[in-house]
């Protein structure tokens, strides 16, 4: 079929594809995120870190998660499109027209052009960098946790050449009394006491700092020069550890971009950058496969058959999504090769979503799902007399 501009049949049908899309994608990422969302505060609350670096820790699960929920919200607003049109018999007017099935389907083959286009950069690009970026950041946050180990009238290193000991301890490990900071390095010693203090986490959630309240600071170098200095309130950051950094990104296939991966893939000849490469190479290819499924499903919903449309089609992408962990999974192990292992289950679910597609062509509604519910149906009806006639007997 050649390429056609858009008339106005196609723009009503991208309409009323666009707010179905919106709701299941919210809907879908809400529901997913949830529970992440719950332990990522219950973390927050047990190591104190700040507000804004659990939203932005948040921020960085988007991208995976929109990578699940894009393949469903866009077959369940394909069916919604094509059931609302053939509810209201507009399908029916389109094809005594003259559009073919096909063309019909032309707009919702489009945008899944888009999407598979934009699933390479979501995959390719933005999930390895936030993936990583999450883990940087969850590091940070537990390593907030330092003072939870702070007991009373105890000495505690705290980095290499930091001592603290406070007089008094709250029950959550945050507010002192009676600090005393002790700094050696090189030749140079510094001491502060101060009567209360506080830890307070940082802008973005980097590292600790230690707020002091009516202190005072004595330096001592290495020539014997000492300083004091009073004050009342301060911020002290260079007196508590900001941990080692988090190890560089690549390391794991999951945080390698998609020329990284082929790069590794290709020098190394290593199966768990294969398989990495090649599970979001057809992650990336599934949405033109979706119409050819959802579509056949939606117009059968006018004969009553609309549950197991759905059922089916859930079905059918929650297999394909395990399918493919699944054949990952085996070409890590080396027990089968990356592209076999994953390009298999693809294959197949687009034969299936082709052979359902054509089966729709000649009429709308009568694919090979229906036609089994039809037949599983009437297998029914003839077992029900059989039991009755039993039972009169």
């Amino acid at each position: 079929m050649r390429l056609l501009p858009l008339d106005r049949l196609d723009r009503y049908a991208l309409r009323m594809f666009a707010v179905p899309l919106l709701t299941a994608m919210a809907t879908m990422l809400v529901a997913t995120m949830l529970q992440r969302l719950l332990r990522l505060f219950d973390i927050a609350a047990s190591t104190g870190a700040a507000l804004s670096g659990v939203l932005l820790m948040a921020a960085d699960l988007v991208p995976h998660y929109l990578g699940l929920a894009l393949p469903v919200a866009f077959t369940a607003a394909t069916f919604m499109a094509a059931t609302r049109m053939n509810d209201d018999s507009e399908l029916d007017a389109m094809l005594a027209s003259g559009r073919s099935i096909a063309r019909v389907a032309a707009p919702y083959f489009m945008l899944a052009v888009l999407l598979s286009i934009f699933n390479f950069y979501l995959f390719g690009h933005m999930q390895p960098l936030a993936r990583y970026d999450y883990h940087v950041k969850m590091d940070v946050a537990l390593q907030t946790n330092w003072d939870a180990r702070v007991e009373e009238n105890r000495f505690v290193d705290i980095a290499h050449g930091f001592s603290f000991s406070a007089d008094s301890v709250d029950d959550g490990g945050r507010r002192f009394k009676g600090v005393f900071l002790s700094k050696r390095v090189g030749g140079t010693e510094e001491i502060t006491t101060a009567a209360s203090g506080q830890l307070e986490s940082a802008l973005g959630g980097a590292g600790l700092l230690m707020r002091l309240h009516d202190g005072l600071r004595m330096r001592e170098t290495a020539t014997g020069e000492v300083t004091t200095t009073r004050f009342v309130d301060g911020f002290f950051r260079d007196m508590l550890p900001h941990g080692e950094p988090f190890r560089p990104r690549g390391d794991t296939a999951s945080e390698r971009t998609m020329p990284e991966l082929w790069q590794a893939m290709c020098s190394t000849c290593d199966q768990a950058w294969a398989a990495e490469f090649h599970s979001r190479l057809a992650r990336s290819l599934i949405p033109p496969l979706l119409p050819l499924l959802a579509l056949p499903l939606g117009m059968a919903s006018k004969r009553g058959k609309r549950t197991p449309g759905v059922i089916f089609a859930s079905l059918s992408l929650l297999l394909l999504n395990h399918a493919l962990q699944f054949g990952k999974s085996l070409a890590e192990s080396g027990r089968v090769h990356a592209a076999v292992a994953v390009w298999t289950p693809f294959v197949l679910f687009a034969l299936m979503s082709l052979w359902i597609f054509r089966g729709s062509l000649a009429w709308p509604g009568d694919n090979p799902v229906t036609r089994a519910v039809l037949a599983f149906e009437s297998l029914l009806d003839r077992a029900r007399p059989r039991r009755t006639a039993k039972a009169v007997s």
